[in-house]
């Protein structure tokens, strides 16, 4: 955190600014509010039975990273890899994900990493209308806690969870969209990219400018 202050400080310099008046949004307590929030959070979908999804997953998978992040990555749903961990992104994708969120400059803990469903589809299948929709409430509230700027929306699943539409991904990427005083960056899953491995540059670029709409 003290990094992204830095870093600002620097580019207000840049552009010829001598003073800099800040006032101070988020105090300690109020962070702590934050994060004990979105671990109650967690706790309640580990209990909750809106859809058959508890029947067979290991656990949910509520998401992680900075509780004041202005950029907030969400894909569909968890996978093998993540019901297992109880961590978002953590398999082959998710691995892509953070190289490329490196490879920007920056690091996956200065963001929040997420899915529209926190249970994991059997067989890895996209989730259901139905499913996204019984989840989505969690969503809003982890939406509600954090107040993210940007949500980077990977996959077409994601973006019709928000769109409430059919979306082609492949025609729609890089589209940007308010929604509810937020901005909207639709862009491909990570795993569309590890099966088409031509999409990763587009995907990296697609990465730079969401971090570019976030703290611009």
């Amino acid at each position: 955190m003290k990094e992204q202050i830095k870093k600002h400080i620097r580019i207000l310099q840049e552009l010829g600014y001598e003073y800099i008046y800040t006032e101070k949004k988020m105090t300690e307590s109020n962070l702590k509010e934050k994060i004990k929030k979105l671990e109650e959070l967690g706790r309640a979908i580990q209990e909750c039975k809106k859809c058959d999804l508890y029947k067979s997953r290991k656990q949910a998978v509520l998401g992680e990273g900075n509780p004041e992040a202005k950029l907030m990555f969400i894909g569909e749903a968890p996978g093998g890899d993540e019901d297992k961990l109880g961590r978002p992104f953590v398999g082959r994708a998710g691995k892509l994900l953070t190289r490329l969120i490196e490879a920007a400059g920056h690091k996956r803990e200065e963001f929040y990493i997420t899915n529209i469903c926190k249970c994991r589809p059997p067989e890895n299948r996209t989730p259901t209308p139905w499913e996204m929709e019984a989840c989505f409430p969690y969503l809003k509230q982890q939406l509600e806690i954090i107040q993210p700027k940007v949500l980077c929306l990977l996959g077409s699943t994601a973006a019709r969870a928000f769109l409430n539409r059919h979306v082609a991904i492949t025609k729609e990427r890089g589209s940007v969209i308010n929604w509810e005083g937020k901005l909207l960056y639709l862009t491909y899953h990570p795993a569309y990219v590890l099966r088409n491995q031509n999409a990763e540059i587009t995907l990296f670029e697609d990465i730079k400018k969401a971090i570019e709409l976030a703290y611009s």
